[in-house]
């Protein structure tokens, strides 16, 4: 499958940790050999193995605690021989459960991803498909006009390769899709096309590829053409139900088989001497075995979902336009195009959607039939009449049995002070929490070695250093709220054992080298309950829309400016008029800019103080002689005096 490629890089190289002291580039050069030598050992058996899964491999086999590797310490040459060995004789096991799972887990992991990444590598791969046809039509220089009919055979092909809606090589559809092109683009518009840049020929390009898709869809409709177009909401609304009925009919299966594995185990717990001609280790490994291949299946099934939703919303829209469509070109010999084009262009865009949808299904049809060959184990370690013989005396519970048995049972707040419980009527958010364990019950899972039993969130779920817990009953969820670090360390413990949990119970923070890059987005996604929130109110600011008067200036002297450049005082003069009605009505004012106040410094200031003269004269009114005689009077102070 053809994201496999891309996505082979993405899982971390397992044994980072292994090589601590080293520099960098040596212990990657170190885990390098290691995975090679592996490679070549086992395909010296003829057993093929991924550097993917060997990297995982070489991970579980280090974080087995019952094979003496110490983490912290550099690995020695006889240790990486011992690992090299250990990990040959696992990967060449046919009869382990254990490996089974590893391999379904790296192999889900390697070829699936969200349906908005699969759309976008399908894209991707067409768009490298039409690679070479672009360069042919976007660097043409043709000037003959042999040269420009070939220019527009080209184009033609690049408009049936782009949307897909027949074949190249058919000359009926040729034909017609070349009477659809002429009509939104004649060959004489080619000069102008070849003077355009090399993006807006791209463009182009594009845009025809898809008002051609819009024409001929449209003739389909109406019976005028559509040569060698297959109706796709027709066979997506057959393909869809087909394919998730198979899958819910192995899903079925699966479920099925894993209660009866389930209620074996539950048997051999309550009879210790079973376990003894029973091997339960091993009936454990095919429990998560067929658990893993659950969940992936119910993965798949909601994408399929998904994918018939959107297919049911995208056959109204196509039906809605060919409508649309009808109406405007009946009894009409000339429609604009600025009222049908766009139209053209939305039909092609759902029919692209259609085919997204089409390869989609596709893909994850072939993703569930390549799971079932994980699951070939089962039949030979406990074959059906084993199984039957094993359940004699022992009622199968299903997953839904077990969550309506303890229902009732409740945690009581009263009997904790210091841990946080939460409950559907009281927790916004209930349903959407991310429960540890995949929602199995942590008390079972530590204290049973393993066992599987799906917790109930009615009981209540137990928050724990910002985790979710769920428990199968009250008495697991008293016993796991008493110590929760001891449970948890149980359950690390055994997943160190199988290391195949670390993927199905989604211990990543514990384990984090071995994260799939499936899960490395959700890891940061983390849904917090809602319990008690603040609400308020608050009154707009702007109520109305606001008004921008772009003319308003609020700097002072900006305003001067404009007032002298409209006035323009130098050159003009103002003249007024006034008259008998307005004399005397109005004040009138005239405005002068005030001089500046011009001053100067000096470095220093000096000044010196005389006295003031103060000389007057007396006599000069005259007296009783006809002679006038002046008096001089000197009052001026003496300097000392100053």
């Amino acid at each position: 499958m053809y994201p496999a490629g891309r996505r082979q890089r993405a899982l971390p190289s397992a044994g980072a940790r292994d090589a601590a002291r080293m520099p960098p580039t040596q212990s990657e050069s170190v885990i390098k050999n290691i995975i090679r030598e592996i490679e070549q050992e086992c395909a010296s058996y003829g057993e093929v193995a991924s550097d993917t899964l060997i990297a995982f491999m070489v991970k579980a086999v280090v974080l087995d605690p019952s094979n003496g590797f110490n983490m912290d310490r550099t690995l020695i040459k006889s240790d990486v021989e011992k690992l090299v060995k250990l990990c040959v004789n696992r990967l060449l096991d046919s009869k382990n459960p254990s490996l089974d799972t590893i391999k379904m887990q790296v192999y889900f992991d390697m070829n699936y991803t969200n349906r908005e990444e699969f759309i976008e590598e399908h894209h991707r791969i067409l768009e490298s498909k039409l690679d070479f046809v672009t360069r042919e039509i976007t660097d043409n220089r043709a000037c003959a006009q042999k040269e420009l009919e070939s220019l527009y055979r080209k184009i033609v092909s690049y408009v049936l390769l782009r949307t897909g809606v027949g074949s190249p090589t058919d000359i009926k559809i040729v034909r017609e899709a070349t009477a659809a092109l002429q009509s939104v683009f004649p060959q004489a518009e080619l000069g102008t096309f070849l003077s355009l840049s090399k993006k807006d020929k791209e463009l182009q390009l594009k845009e025809l590829s898809m008002i051609v898709t819009g024409i001929r869809l449209f003739n389909r409709e109406t019976g005028k053409g559509g040569e060698g177009i297959e109706f796709l909401p027709d066979i997506l609304h057959e393909a869809i139900p087909a394919t998730a009925q198979h899958i819910d009919s192995q899903l079925q299966i699966a479920q099925d088989q894993a209660y009866r594995y389930t209620a074996i185990l539950e048997k051999v717990t309550n009879n210790p001497l079973l376990s003894v001609e029973l091997k339960p280790y091993m009936l454990k490994e095919l429990l998560y075995n067929v658990r893993q291949y659950e969940i992936f299946l119910k993965i798949i099934l909601s994408e399929i979902i998904t994918c018939a939703q959107e297919v049911k919303l995208m056959t109204k829209q196509l039906g809605a336009l060919l409508e649309q469509l009808k109406m405007n070109v009946s009894s009409k010999t000339a429609i604009p195009t600025s009222q049908v084009f766009p139209i053209f262009i939305a039909l092609s865009h759902l029919w692209i959607g259609f085919q997204d949808e089409t390869v989609l299904i596709g893909i994850l049809s072939n993703l569930t039939t390549n799971l079932e060959r994980f699951l070939g184990t089962h039949e030979i370690l406990f074959p059906e009449e084993a199984i039957q013989d094993l359940l004699r005396e022992v009622t199968v519970k299903t997953d839904m049995y077990r969550l309506k048995e303890h229902m009732e049972e409740r945690v009581h707040l009263v009997d904790f002070r210091k841990q946080e419980w939460l409950f559907p009527e009281t927790t916004a958010n209930f349903d959407k929490l991310l429960i540890q364990y995949r929602g199995f019950c942590g008390y079972t899972l530590a204290t049973t070695d393993g066992l599987l039993l799906p917790g109930n969130p009615a009981i209540g779920i137990l928050k724990h250093k910002e985790k979710y817990y769920t428990f199968n009953s009250r008495s697991a969820a008293y016993s796991f709220a008493e110590n929760p670090e001891h449970y948890i360390n149980l359950i690390t413990e055994k997943a160190k054992k199988n290391a195949e949990l670390i993927q199905l119970l989604e211990l990543h923070q514990q384990f984090e080298t071995l994260i799939p890059c499936s899960e490395i987005k959700v890891i940061t996604k983390h849904i917090k309950p809602i319990t008690k929130s603040e609400t308020g109110t608050q009154t707009d600011t702007h109520i109305l829309p606001p008004t921008i008067v772009r003319s308003y200036d609020w700097n002072e002297w900006e305003l001067r400016r404009k007032a002298i450049k409209l006035a323009n005082l130098r050159q003009k003069v103002t003249h007024s008029v006034q008259t008998d009605l307005s004399h005397m009505r109005r004040e009138n004012y005239s405005q002068v800019y005030p001089t500046r106040n011009a001053a100067t410094q000096s470095m220093r200031e000096g000044s010196t103080a005389v006295p003031r003269p103060q000389i007057y004269i007396a006599g000069l009114r005259g007296g009783q002689t006809k002679t006038t005689y002046g008096v001089k009077v000197n009052l001026t102070r003496a300097v000392d005096e100053t």
